[in-house]
């Protein structure tokens, strides 16, 4: 992972009556602190202030165990926001958007409040692959135009954009991370394990799609250097090495687990057994290219492969 310091990138600026810079601290701001805020945070401890804006005051007492400042407040009430202004030289913004709509108003609220007094130094905002939409297999780079699927992805992209406008707008560099399928043994659901014990079907080969995936603690790695070192407005696929269809995948972690591998279906098939939300996971296939996040972020995946990263457990 690459290193957190350089020789001003844990300074604030300096300022009649600051304290010295080796008295100072960063603060890292962290907006949507589940597992995987919670993974950045352990791989920044000790070195940075961390604050989290949570809205659950049962999840004070957990946060400060954790050596985590909690912030109560809630993307979905703009005047409890205020307090984040100008409080951190660091964002990383994880936290997903509503469910209804086609717009994020939860980001554009994060966003309004960023820009009060003084500005970040780095943003990072976590999106995700479903941007590109169904691509039949073909390869998505970051420059590839969007096209989304779902409600959901047209709300990241809306997301993205407000992004990318408040970077351009404040001159903070401001970082997407387009994120395809988390997994990781020690991750709730993080694993094909649950759906092959229920015998969940996978799509024939015919039929199947390339899915991408990331393993937990490299997404976690992914944020913190794309704070320090990712390029101003510039988007990175944040996905592993595995070229892999769902249905492959599935098989790979069945005889992993030695459980026995799942029935195939065609899609008419599945189309008459299976539930809308996994048959909208089938109905997109494209395979990301991964080139700018291990060149220009200088990522050296701990688990380039599923095969490495299913193995772990």
């Amino acid at each position: 992972m690459p290193a957190l310091k350089s020789s001003h990138s844990l300074l604030y600026a300096a300022r009649p009556g600051a304290l010295p810079a080796r008295f100072r601290r960063e603060r890292v701001l962290l907006v949507g602190c589940g597992d995987i805020g919670l993974r950045v945070a352990t791989l920044m401890r000790g070195r940075v202030r961390l604050l989290a804006l949570t809205s659950s005051a049962a999840r004070l007492p957990e946060l400060r165990a954790l050596g985590i400042t909690p912030l109560l407040g809630n993307l979905d009430e703009p005047a409890s926001l205020r307090r984040l202004s100008g409080l951190a030289s660091r964002v990383v913004h994880l936290a997903p958007p509503s469910d209804a709509g086609h717009a994020d108003p939860r980001t554009q609220a994060l966003m309004r409040v960023l820009r009060l007094r003084s500005r970040p130094e780095s943003l990072v905002y976590g999106s995700t692959s479903g941007v590109y939409g169904d691509l039949q297999g073909d390869l998505a780079t970051e420059t590839r135009a969007v096209n989304p699927y779902t409600t959901r992805a047209k709300r990241r992209i809306d997301a993205e954009y407000q992004v990318r406008h408040f970077g351009r707008a404040t001159g903070v560099p401001s970082t997407i991370l387009r994120i395809p399928g988390i997994y990781a043994p020690n991750r709730v659901g993080g694993t094909p394990r649950e759906r092959l014990l229920r015998g969940t079907p996978m799509l024939c080969a015919d039929d199947d799609v390339y899915t991408n995936h990331i393993h937990a603690d490299d997404l976690a790695r992914a944020c913190v250097a794309a704070l320090w070192h990712g390029a101003p407005q510039r988007i990175y696929n944040t996905n592993d090495d595995t070229c892999l269809k769902m249905a492959d995948y599935f098989e790979l972690a069945a005889d992993l687990y030695g459980l026995p591998r799942p029935e195939r279906l065609t899609r008419v098939e599945a189309q008459k057994r299976l539930p809308l939300a996994l048959l909208s996971f089938m109905s997109e296939s494209r395979r990301m290219d991964n080139t700018r996040l291990k060149k220009e972020l200088r990522l050296t995946l701990r688990y380039p492969t599923v095969v490495q990263g299913l193995a772990q457990a």
